[in-house]
This record gives C-alpha cells, sequence and structure tokens, in this order.
C-alpha cells in the first residue's frame, strides 16, 4: 500500500510521520496548531513499509535536522532506504519541498464518530480484514470503499486510538564489527529464515513477505497491520472468593479450581501499581489426565474474571472442539457474550466477553485478553510450533495471565512443574473416580509381519475376542495411514459379523466415520495417531498396534490410553500396547499413568469401591 512521508516542527525540532493520506493529516495539523504548521513533506509516495521505517530512523536522528538542509535530509532518506533494499529508481526520484500551510482540500469525515474503534481493541488485521471489519461496523447497506477506509484509518491512527505497523518490521542486530538488520513477522514473529522477497509494485523493488503465517493473510513489509489500542486498562480490585459448590465438582477439581483462583489473585496482586511490567507473562498449568474434566475445573477461573470486567480466551488446536465448548460454555455463562472464532465463523467480527478460537485465530488480536486458557497445548498444530507461541502471547495483554490445560504437558513444562518453577496443579483421577486403566504389554511381532502372512497371532486374536464379547467397541491405533486398509480387510476376514472401518487424516469421510463410531455403528475402527485425543465413546478397549513405533512418544501413548475407560458406566477399560519389543516411551507411559493413580489414591479421590 502506497504512502507518504513528512516531517512537522514541533518545538524547535522536527517529528517524522508516516501517513495513508497526507490530505487527512494537513487538515489534522492546520486545524490543531495555532498558525501556519511547517511540513516538510517527501515525494513521490513511497510503500507504507519504506514510510514507517524512514519514519522510525528519522526521528532516532532528528537532532541532527533542526536547521533544514534539504540535501543533508535527501542523503539520509536514501542511506536509510539503502538498508531495506530500495530499488535506485526510486533512490533517484525522491525529492523534498516545504508546505507553505495552506490548507488544500478538506477530507476528513465530517462528524465521523469513530464507532468501530472500541470494536477493534485487542485486534491486529490486515488491510482486507480490517475493511470487512469496518464493513461489518458499518450500519449502511452500501460497502465502504478502499479511499473512505483509508480516511477513517488515518485519521484515527492521527487520533493516537489505534496503531498501525508494517506486516513485516526491520530488527537492528548489532554486532562488534557491523550493523545488520533482519526482517521479522509483525504477526507471528517468524525470522529471516521464514521469509521470502520478491518484486512489489508499491516499494517499486524487492519487498520480504511471511510464508510461515501465509495462511492468515500475506504480511509484506508494504503492509499495514492495523491494531487495536486498549484505551482503558481494567483495574484489578479485591473480591472474596466464591463457593465452587455451585459448580458441583469433585474432590480433585474443587482442588484444582481453587489452586487457579489462588493463582489469579496473587499475580493480579503482584502486578497491579507494576509501572515496570514483567517480560514473562504468568501461567499457571492444570495437568489433569485425560477424562478429568478440564472444561468444568476453568468454570470458576472464567467466571472470577468476568467479575473483575476482564476478557477471557479459550483456545484449543481444532475448530471440532471449539463447536463442542461452546454450547457448553454459554450454558455455564447464559448472561456473557460468547463467540467462537475457526475457519469460516460468523462471527469473526463480533466482540465477546468470552472467546472461544482455534488457536490459528491468536494471529488476528495483540493484546487483547486478560485471561489466555490454552487447551491441549502439548496437541498439534500448537505444539513445537513458534509462530503460535508468538501469537498466544501476543494475544494476551501485558499485565494478563496463561491457564494451560494438558493431560500430557511438553516435557519442559514437566520438568519446570516437577522442579516446582511453574505454578501447577495436578488431577490424578477422572471425574467419575476410578483409576485409569493401566496398559498391559503384548509381545507380538511387527504388524507388517502378520499382514502380509494374513494371520492375526493368537495372543492378540484372543484378547479381540474377549473385548467383543464384552460388548465393547475397539480402537486399534497404527503408526502408518499404509497399515489402515490392509488391517481392516484383515480383521474383516476374522470378525464377519462385525462393523469394522479404518480412518486417517486424508480420509474425506473421517467425520462420518467417527460419528458413527459414537453412535455404535463401527464395532471396531481402524485409526492413526489423529484420534488420539477429543473423542469419547461410553465402552472401549484401546489397542495400540507396533507400539514400539518411533512416533508413538510418551505423550501419544498416554493419549491413546486415555480412550479406554472415561464413561462412568465402564470405568474399567482394557488398554493393550502390542509390539515386538518395550521401549523407553512405553515404560513412561505405564509409569505415568501408575503415578497418577498412586498419587489420587493417596490422597483419597477413588470412591471406596475401587
Amino acid at each position: 500500500m502506497k504512502a507518504s512521508l513528512y516531517a512537522i516542527r514541533v518545538n524547535q525540532e522536527w517529528s517524522w510521520r508516516a501517513s495513508l493520506n497526507d490530505k487527512v493529516d494537513q487538515a489534522f495539523w492546520f486545524h490543531h496548531n495555532e498558525g501556519k504548521p511547517e511540513i516538510m513533506q517527501l515525494y513521490p509516495l513511497i510503500s507504507w513499509g519504506q514510510a514507517l521505517w524512514l519514519q522510525q530512523w528519522m526521528n532516532e536522528c532528528s537532532q541532527r535536522f533542526k536547521d533544514v538542509d534539504l540535501t543533508e535530509v535527501r542523503w539520509e532518506l536514501i542511506k536509510a532506504l539503502r538498508v531495506v533494499k530500495a530499488s535506485p529508481d526510486l533512490l533517484r526520484k525522491l525529492n523534498l519541498s516545504l508546505w507553505n500551510g495552506q490548507l488544500l482540500e478538506q477530507t476528513t469525515n465530517k462528524g465521523s464518530s469513530l464507532v468501530w474503534v472500541k470494536a477493534m481493541q485487542g485486534r491486529a488485521l490486515l488491510p482486507n480484514e480490517w475493511i470487512d471489519f469496518l464493513n461489518e461496523m458499518k450500519p449502511s447497506p452500501q460497502p465502504l470503499s478502499i479511499t473512505e477506509g483509508t480516511l477513517q484509518l488515518q485519521e484515527a491512527y492521527l487520533k493516537g486510538l489505534i496503531e498501525v505497523s508494517q506486516g513485516v518490521f526491520f530488527v537492528k542486530k548489532q554486532s562488534l564489527w557491523r550493523t545488520n538488520y533482519e526482517p521479522r513477522c509483525s504477526r507471528c514473529g517468524s525470522g529471516s529464515a521464514q521469509l521470502r522477497w520478491t518484486f512489489c509494485v508499491f516499494c517499486e523493488g524487492p519487498c520480504p513477505y511471511c510464508e510461515e503465517c501465509l495462511t492468515m493473510g500475506r504480511a509484506r513489509f508494504c503492509t499495514p497491520l492495523v491494531h487495536g489500542v486498549n484505551v482503558v486498562e481494567t483495574a484489578w480490585k479485591a473480591a472474596p472468593m466464591k463457593s465452587l459448590a455451585q459448580w458441583s465438582l469433585n474432590a480433585a477439581q474443587t482442588e484444582a479450581a481453587a489452586a487457579g483462583l489462588q493463582f489469579l489473585e496473587q499475580t493480579a496482586i503482584q502486578l497491579t501499581g507494576h509501572a515496570q511490567l514483567p517480560r514473562d507473562i504468568p501461567c499457571f498449568l492444570i495437568w489433569a489426565v485425560t477424562g478429568a474434566g478440564k472444561t468444568e475445573m476453568i468454570y470458576p477461573l472464567i467466571e472470577h474474571e468476568l467479575a473483575q470486567g476482564r476478557k477471557v480466551m479459550i483456545a484449543t488446536p481444532r475448530k471440532d472442539v471449539v463447536l463442542e465448548l461452546l454450547p457448553r460454555i454459554q450454558a455455564a455463562f447464559p448472561k456473557q457474550s460468547v463467540i467462537a472464532l475457526y475457519g469460516g465463523s460468523r462471527q469473526r467480527w463480533e466482540q465477546g466477553e468470552i472467546t472461544l478460537a482455534t488457536t490459528h485465530q491468536l494471529l488476528r488480536f495483540s493484546q487483547g485478553f486478560d485471561l489466555v486458557i490454552l487447551d491441549e497445548l502439548d496437541a498439534f498444530p500448537y505444539h513445537n510450533n513458534p509462530m503460535l507461541e508468538f501469537a498466544a502471547q501476543k494475544a494476551c495483554k501485558p499485565n494478563g495471565r496463561f491457564i494451560y490445560l494438558s493431560a500430557t504437558p511438553p516435557p519442559k513444562l514437566q520438568k519446570s512443574a516437577k522442579r516446582n518453577r511453574l505454578p501447577h496443579v495436578r488431577v490424578p483421577v477422572r471425574f467419575h473416580q476410578h483409576p485409569l486403566p493401566v496398559p498391559k504389554v503384548l509381545s507380538i511381532p511387527p504388524l507388517r509381519n502378520w499382514i502380509d502372512k494374513r494371520q492375526i497371532p493368537a495372543k492378540l486374536l484372543s484378547r479381540l475376542e474377549q473385548s467383543l464379547e464384552r460388548d465393547a467397541q475397539l480402537f486399534l491405533f497404527v503408526s502408518q495411514i499404509r497399515n489402515v486398509e490392509p488391517l481392516v480387510l484383515l480383521l474383516r476376514s476374522y470378525f464377519q459379523d462385525k462393523e469394522i472401518q479404518g480412518t486417517h487424516s486424508k480420509d474425506e469421510e473421517r467425520s462420518e466415520k467417527v460419528i458413527e463410531f459414537r453412535q455404535t455403528r463401527i464395532d471396531l475402527l481402524v485409526t492413526t495417531t489423529i484420534l488420539e485425543r477429543g473423542i469419547t465413546v461410553a465402552k472401549t478397549d484401546v489397542f495400540v498396534l507396533d507400539a514400539d513405533a518411533a512416533l508413538f512418544d510418551e505423550a501419544s501413548l498416554v493419549q491413546m490410553a486415555g480412550r479406554a475407560g472415561r464413561s462412568k458406566d465402564d470405568p474399567f477399560g482394557n488398554v493393550y500396547f502390542v509390539a515386538y519389543q518395550r521401549t523407553k516411551a512405553q515404560v513412561s507411559a505405564i509409569n505415568q499413568i501408575s503415578r497418577m493413580n498412586g498419587i489420587a489414591k493417596q490422597k483419597g479421590y477413588f470412591k471406596q469401591n475401587t
């Protein structure tokens, strides 16, 4: 996008400013200064990225230009533009002139209320998203044009009601021998390795864009990124702890919720009144076993923040989880506005007190939430994804807090929790208060061997038959997609009276098969780790085939084992790790499950008849 650069003399010093519409700036300074404002204008128009870059560069050396020397200023501008690889043709065109202070024309929107400013708080949008947002806020059926939208944008920018950065900015890297400037994405934080340079008509030369967050729209050096400004910060006020009894939690859930509330209270006190906010956002981990009822545990935490007038974000990796959580959160908080954001959501521009979103939607926010709850932070796509970690940090206010929810926290967080460096609470028992099924190991040759022989090993066959005899539905997890269909065919030859299906990440009918499995219309489901979490079946047994495969780490084994015994009507499901050899991951997974059972027993969380 094209922009202009100018300098205005304030208190005998030149202040450089970038503008998406210089006529708006001329009218603004004409009406907000006594006498004629003294302005130095750069010609021709340049890209928005170049204009902001020059604004920063020239303001840092403004002391050198108290007396206007247009030639000296021009050479300084050329020097700055060479750093960002501006084309020689553009450098030759650069020219400066002094504006005579006459108002050329009134172009600001007379009587504009800028009603959208409050709704923009906490958001970070690209121009096309921002125009869509404006049209949603504008009651008129006639959509705003790009020109009209730019006028409103520049007016709000001048008044300090919003901030506008580049989609990609340059970071100064100082070494002993030289100074380098490296590009970085403003939206997702990616560095030069994820950025690509292409020719740009706005920059009239090379311009970097980010490939890492490309699916959310192209962030370029010349692209404005519009940030809503949080005009009023919510002050913390002391409030008495409400009773947890209203949420009907069990003993373990109550302990976890109480620990979370204590964390929120303590950190709020610590953050109040600090002129210099801490660099790291305070975090709290709820380490809860699969099926513990994590959603119910966060209800008191959400209620606490809402009572303080704060905004809450619940981020989860998958769209289906967002849609599953939406009615539950709405039922728990019927008086609050709850919105759901995901690809294709119709609520994308609405503001809610509680926001549910897929983790990628965090890229469209900036300092928008007082509490960010990250569900399944160990799952794809959030786990080991620096882009989404950066987005989560950016979405949280500087004085906000994080709540992590996970049954299998990443090793780094587990280590921090065990060393008491990370505030946390463990929930070692499921909501029905029965022990977790501890996996049994079956020593059996590799899957491909008996698929090729078209013969299921007797030891495994007997376990399958026992599970089917007790009317359980069966999960059979495999490590590779290519093994799904051959195993389905082999199982069908043995269990001809049973409904057997297979699914994986590339299966277009996956959703339909999952629904049928939940409805007990499928008896055996062969699948990959795509279903290791997020699905609950009332009465099921789990078989992890080739459990010694490198793909199956401790976390995935624990999650797959967690599909069994989730229902209060069948809490003692069976889990089998079927492998040719025992691995460290298997041992660690079994130890983790056993350890959680031990903690639950020690604390008296189990029902007396278990």
